[in-house]
């Protein structure tokens, strides 16, 4: 990796993200996909652009390889670093992916790599974030690859491998024991979303809607587990399910969705498409988030999902509690 990310001077570094763009064959949909992007390039100005998957339509993209280069045309013309994570429809179209592989690591101002060719998946990297006054590493971003559909007889999507977490681990000590022992903060960026997404939705309070069931893996192999344990991940960032664009906190992990960005991908017609912005502040342990819609305007006020018996301050209503005191529960 030539170009190396570094905060501004004010110290702030902003990231965009979009993800479920599904070019299919360059038709009027897939160019107000591209028209999109670019608007929220202009927009937004961001330091770092990150695609998190499904950027083709599966076998709905006749010529996959010239379709995954145009989609990516906006990104590529805006001169902006930019990272990929393969999404599950890159790995289910008719292309094998290292022909994508390729592609990604031709175009200008990529930063994709395919990570250690021993653990699974072909998108699994990190992206330090140096200091705005020094060379120092500030800031850490994981790309993890969260691969498709299961072959598992249960069926869902697949998880995230054991190797695969084995090797963030590694990355993430040598990361804190490089800064003295004190954990870097960090950002995670993959497709599909983790078992806990379900967890945040029926138990916390969440900000942001659910319109769509969330496809997590039906096996929890213990990304988010290592994340809490190693203390440095502060948030993740996911797409997949197109309709879904909620964050809620977890252990000290905030679990983020993105609405889909492609007006090819699954959703109604008037649902509007979009991007996640997030914007991190060097020194701290925190980062601002909201979504840009196309029709420019920015969401930052979003709908408070409050599960069954949780008040707004996330404590247990008195009504639940004495529901529950009644039927003998401690």
């Amino acid at each position: 990796m030539s170009t190396q990310l570094q905060f501004r001077q004010d110290g702030s570094f902003t990231i965009v993200q979009f993800t479920d763009i599904h070019w299919k064959d360059g038709s009027a949909n897939d160019w107000r996909t591209d028209a999109l992007i670019r608007e929220v390039i202009t927009a937004e100005r961001p330091d770092l652009i990150v695609i998190t998957g499904d950027v083709i339509h599966k076998k709905e993209t006749p010529q996959p390889l010239s379709a995954f280069r145009q989609a990516l045309s906006a990104i590529t013309d805006s001169g902006i670093p930019w990272a990929f994570v393969f999404g599950n429809h890159e790995l289910e179209a008719e292309v094998e992916p290292d022909q994508l592989v390729v592609i990604l690591q031709q175009l200008p101002n990529s930063l994709f790599e395919t990570g250690p060719s021993h653990i699974q998946g072909l998108s699994n990297y990190v992206l330090p974030i140096r200091g705005s006054r020094s060379e120092a590493m500030c800031a850490l971003l994981y790309l993890l690859d969260t691969g498709a559909k299961t072959k598992m007889p249960f069926g869902g999507a697949t998880w995230v491998h054991r190797n695969q977490i084995d090797w963030y681990l590694q990355q993430s000590a040598a990361m804190t024991e490089r800064n003295g022992g004190s954990p870097l903060p960090a950002l995670a960026f993959f497709h599909i979303p983790l078992p806990e997404y379900n967890e945040i939705w029926d138990f916390r309070i969440c900000y942001g809607s659910q319109n769509k069931g969330i496809d997590s893996p039906r096996i929890n192999s213990g990304l988010f587990a290592a994340m809490v344990e190693m203390g440095d991940v502060m948030g993740t960032f996911v797409g997949h399910d197109h309709l879904n664009d909620f964050y809620g906190d977890l252990h000290g992990i905030r679990l983020c969705y993105s609405r889909l960005s492609g007006f090819s991908g699954k959703a109604p017609e008037d649902f509007p498409r979009g991007a996640r912005v997030i914007r991190l502040h060097e020194g701290e342990r925190s980062f601002e988030t909201w979504q840009r819609l196309d029709d420019g305007s920015v969401l930052s006020e979003v709908p408070v999902h409050l599960p069954e018996g949780i008040d707004r301050f996330g404590k247990r209503s008195l009504g639940a509690a004495v529901e529950k005191s009644e039927k003998g529960e401690e």
